[in-house]
């Protein structure tokens, strides 16, 4: 079967390893194909580097390189070139990059600025992890998220980007809208269309409805591809019992008006038959949800174990009308 998966960092990461146990994928022997299609608005420059921080977190997890007590950035990690950097008093000083990591974001700069796409970039880094996932980008071209907010300093709205209201700010500023900058102009990368038309079922992961999985669906031709593919589109709550699963969702969703809840969620997704995204909506086991058009399935949704993603995964999938 062919799969694909819209997601973010490490909620994204880590459902696609309990995928990646469903399915067994990495045995030599395995028929599957599971595809990643990922997030790119937390994308940033910073000291003259290209940051992708989804596209890494989701690498380093299915390659096994992930610092597990963070859920991002590598495991034995050492950090003297920040330290360094503090030592100059270099800005921004809110925004730590490992010594590890700072060799993959080298890369990366160095291939964007030779005239390599972001999506060729990728397939490149990845052949150092070896993820049993097909790692895409959703887009090649600069499709930010920017956060419109009351600058503390003076009291005037203005935009920041994303990685300064959710790392320096931990989303603690008044916060009043969220812009995709570039996204009008921006197009899907290669096979990325093609990833979610041709897939057997298109599970959209329990990552943040708003900068995450917004972000990929605010690339233009997203939707569209999610609305006519032949398989079936399942979505999983990344709100349980009325909280985030992680990060700050709920802050998103309030600065969106939408309410932090699995059924509010489902019903901003909306059903595919009234022209939303979802044919099935997964909720956790002591949540309730009524999305018309939608069939609502309870089951646990904490990933506290790999085992307990990998019956997620099998739930999404049946969901989809598969079975392994």
């Amino acid at each position: 079967m062919k799969v694909t998966v819209l997601v973010g960092g490490v909620g994204g990461a880590r459902f696609l390893q309990g995928l990646e146990t469903a399915l067994g994928l990495g045995h030599p022997d395995c028929p599957h194909e599971v595809t990643a299609v990922v997030n790119v608005g937390d994308d940033v420059w910073m000291h003259g580097l290209r940051i992708c921080p989804d596209l890494d977190t989701c690498m380093y997890t299915l390659g096994g390189g992930i610092d597990v007590e963070r859920g991002w950035g590598q495991s034995g990690e050492t950090w003297v070139v920040k330290g360094s950097l503090a030592e100059y008093g270099a800005d921004p000083d809110w925004f730590g990059l490992g010594d590890k990591d700072i060799a993959t974001h080298l890369v990366r700069t160095r291939m964007l600025r030779a005239g390599y796409p972001l999506s060729a970039v990728t397939e490149a880094l990845c052949t150092r992890w070896g993820p049993s996932v097909r790692l895409l980008p959703v887009t090649d071209d600069r499709c930010e998220t920017h956060v419109v907010v009351t600058d503390p300093t003076d009291g005037e709205q203005r935009a920041i980007h994303f990685q300064e209201w959710w790392v320096r700010h931990r989303a603690q500023v008044p916060t009043h809208s969220f812009v995709q900058v570039g996204a009008e102009q921006a197009a899907p990368a290669p096979g990325v269309l093609e990833a979610i038309g041709d897939a057997d079922a298109v599970i959209l992961a329990p990552s943040n409805p708003v900068v995450s999985v917004g972000a990929v669906l605010a690339v233009p031709g997203i939707r569209g591809a999610l609305r006519t593919t032949r398989g079936k589109v399942v979505g999983l709550s990344p709100i349980v019992g009325g909280s985030p699963l992680r990060g700050m969702a709920d802050v998103c969703l309030d600065t969106i008006g939408v309410e932090t809840t699995a059924e509010a969620v489902g019903r901003m997704y909306g059903a595919r038959s009234a022209n939303g995204l979802l044919d099935a909506w997964m909720v956790h086991s002591e949540d309730t949800a009524d999305v018309p058009g939608v069939e609502v399935a309870r089951v646990p949704l904490l990933m506290t174990d790999r085992g307990t993603t990998a019956a997620m995964a099998r739930t999404a999938l049946e969901l989809a009308g598969l079975s392994l």
